[in-house]
This record gives structure tokens, sequence and C-alpha cells, in this order.
């Protein structure tokens, strides 16, 4: 791999090269979270108000392979509508052969499920997120959402996970994603959902990808909490790629 100025060259690299530099512990006994986000050079969140504005074919290699290595998908009902999120398409052989490897991955080769987080469990049935999907979405929501939307949404195929009373809270979240074997975890938004896991210290380490573009506007950070925090992390590794993109990857301290 060659490296330049401490960073490493994203071109040359295989598969098997960013699985070894994303790998997830071995058998991780509490859930693991790792938030994948892409930022513009001036910290905007978004281009024409989707992630998706921002992404480069470096940025997309990375969120693949993530993808690839995690036990489960988790984003914001927000995120999940404005994105118009449907299931992951991963790689069984490759899934099979993370596994093996004891980095992550899934035994049968299945995709990891896509969990929203939704207190209210707004979401419609008829969306992307229900109708192309190989495996069944999960719904985290509450007790106190309505029983109707729930059912509706289990009607649709999702598995409906109740994880708190009135909101859900990360340690919540958190303990329902374990008691159902999923300790793997990819955070991919919102703000909101990110800024609530930093304030209660559920972040293991953030996947952050500088996309090359300087985009102005009032776009969002990459994450928004009712109080400032201060989280030291440790940088684990640079990759840049020839179009300027940067990815770095952050744990904590």
């Amino acid at each position: 791999m060659q490296r330049i100025h401490n960073a490493i060259q994203l071109t040359g690299l295989s598969r098997d090269n960013l699985a070894d530099l994303y790998a997830y512990p071995t058998d991780p006994q509490v859930p693991w979270v790792r938030a994948n986000f892409v930022a513009s050079i001036d910290g905007s969140a978004t281009s024409g108000d989707l992630s998706e504005g921002l992404g480069t074919p470096a940025d997309k290699t990375v969120f693949t392979i993530l993808r690839e290595l995690a036990d489960v998908i988790v984003v914001g009902a927000g995120t999940a509508r404005a994105e118009n999120y449907g299931g992951a398409r991963t790689d069984p052989q490759l899934r099979r052969a993370l596994y093996d490897r004891g980095i992550g991955g899934h035994r049968d080769g299945a995709s990891p499920p896509i969990a929203v987080v939704t207190s209210s469990a707004a979401l419609d049935p008829g969306a992307r997120l229900f109708t192309e999907t190989a495996v069944p979405p999960l719904i985290i929501t509450t007790s106190t959402a309505p029983a109707d939307r729930k059912q509706q949404l289990a009607d649709a195929g999702a598995r409906v996970v109740e994880a708190g009373g009135v909101a859900i809270t990360p340690q919540g979240l958190l303990s329902a994603l374990a008691d159902l074997g999923l300790q793997r975890v990819l955070c991919e938004g919102g703000p909101h959902l990110f800024g609530e896991l930093l304030a209660a210290d559920a972040v293991d380490e953030l996947c952050l990808t500088t996309a090359p573009v300087l985009v102005g506007g009032t776009a969002r950070r990459i994450s928004l909490s009712a109080h400032e925090f201060r989280m030291p992390m440790v940088r684990r590794h640079i990759l840049l790629d020839d179009d300027g993109t940067m990815l770095t990857r952050w744990t904590r301290r």
C-alpha cells in the first residue's frame, strides 16, 4: 500500500485490504457502534438536501465495504424517508468470507437488515424499505406508538421491536439490537440520531468522508444534539483518492 504523508492512497487497495482497515472487533460481547457520514469541505452534511449529493466513487467504495461488514444498518426515520431507503444489497460470498475471518459479515451470507428508529412508527408501508429488500427491515419503536401503524408495518413484512415507552433512548436501542444478536452496528444517520448516540457516549467510531467540494447554504452538520459535548478521538487511518476525496476513520480515545 502506497503511503503519502502518513495517508494511504486508495488506488490499488483490494477489497480484502479495505476489509482489514475497517474490520470490527472479533466477537464483540456488546454492540460496537460505527457511524458513517460524508461531509463537504465546509462542513455540510448534504447537498440538495441529500447526503447522496456529496457522494464520490471513493465514498461509495467504502460505504459498500462497511455494509458488507455490519450486522445491522441503523438509520433515523427522517433519513430513511428523505434518502428513500431500500434494503441493503450485499455480496453473499463476501459476507460469508468476512464471517469466517471473524471481522464481520454473516454466517449464511445474508444481507444486514435496515433498522429504522421511529418513536411514532410513522412510516409508509409501501416504501422501498419494505418492497425492495431481501431481508425484513427492523422497526425500532415504542410501546405507545399507534398499534394500527405497527400492525401495518408488520403486515408489510417488517419486524417491529418495541425498545421504549414514550421515547427510544440510545441504551434502549442498543439493548434491543443486542437481544437480536446484532452487535456490529453501522449507523448511517441522521444528525439527530448520531447526536443522541454521541451525547450518550454510545459511539465507538466514526468513518467520515470529506468530499472535495464547498457547498455553502444552510445545510446541517453530521451531528446535532441538545447540549455541547467534547469527545476526544484517535485517528486510525486516512485514505486519499485521486479526485481529492479524503476518508478518515476515528475511534474513541
